[in-house]
């Protein structure tokens, strides 16, 4: 029953962004973000201690509290975008983004390998796939299902549309795998936090973390390159897709340090890229909770 409720609450708001005129439809979702905003309490104070972990008395207090108010438009217009994207087509997709420093990927691409595309909850992170899907091919991902069978059909299906397919995190590997040596690409999110048994220890934002391997793990047993790839935007409607240096995990006799330098280089340009406008990244995400797990409480 729970399940239909969600998707006739999701139509109401297919049916608001559809024909409701946008500058209506901005007003209220701005409404609506500061209203969360307000009433959010837990989520609020996660984020107010990442940025106090991060910054400390670097940014003022108004500057933290202006940061945590765009978490909460960023997810509601992110939404708005996820309901416009619904049976768009290529083109129209396509004519959102502008892509910077394809070549990354061209010249990877051209001697007929995959990539592992690598991203962190930044801007509107579901949007970048569709786009790197639609405008290169097939893209694996990993994650798990919604709680909600009927707004994870939605979900997949918008995903599928633009050649993007996802595999549950249980024998994703082995997917993973497949899909490079049949020379697809995969796309990963790595920046938050993980159990000590799934994750290793780096410096983020000059504090230790807990990061996912996975990336560096697989990139170091097939060779593969680590495409930083991140989408920021300054008004909901056009997004600028930058692709970044390649990361390449060594293979030496040391897999352990090989792991551990290619997970740091990763954390290194999520850091850089978050410094750059950390109003788009997900700061309601207990992200240094494997080490500072009694500030959260």
């Amino acid at each position: 029953m729970l399940d239909y409720v969600y998707l006739i609450l999701f139509k109401l708001f297919v049916f608001f962004i559809k024909y409701v005129p946008r500058f209506i439809t901005d007003s209220i979702l701005n409404f609506f973000a500061f209203f969360i905003y307000k009433i959010d309490s837990r989520h609020k104070k996660v984020a107010k201690v990442n940025l106090d972990l991060v910054y400390e008395d670097r940014k003022s207090e108004r500057d933290k509290k202006l940061i945590i108010k765009k978490c909460y438009k960023n997810l509601l217009f992110n939404m708005r975008d996820f309901v416009e994207n619904q049976d768009i087509s290529e083109k129209n997709l396509l004519k959102k983004v502008t892509i910077h420093n394809e070549h990354f990927y061209t010249n990877v691409h051209e001697a007929g390998k995959g990539v592992i595309f690598l991203t962190a909850h930044y801007g509107n992170w579901e949007l970048l796939p569709l786009c790197v899907g639609a405008n290169y091919g097939k893209l694996w991902g990993v994650g798990r299902n919604l709680d909600s069978k009927k707004m994870n059909d939605v979900l997949q299906k918008n995903r599928n549309q633009f050649n993007v397919h996802m595999l549950e995190k249980t024998g994703a590997i082995r997917g993973l795998l497949k899909a490079l040596k049949a020379g697809e690409n995969v796309g990963l999110l790595v920046d938050q936090n993980t159990s000590e048994k799934e994750g290793i220890l780096i410096n983020f934002f000059g504090k230790l973390a807990r990061h996912t391997p996975s990336a560096a793990l697989i990139a170091r047993k097939t060779q593969t390159p680590i495409i930083p790839a991140y989408i920021t935007t300054d008004d909901y409607q056009n997004y600028d897709i930058t692709f970044y240096e390649p990361i390449i995990t060594d293979k030496t006799d040391n897999s352990e340090e090989d792991i551990r330098k290619s997970v740091q280089a990763q954390a290194d340009i999520t850091q850089k890229i978050i410094e750059k406008k950390p109003d788009e990244w997900f700061w309601l995400h207990r992200r240094w909770k494997s080490q500072h797990g009694e500030l959260y409480k």
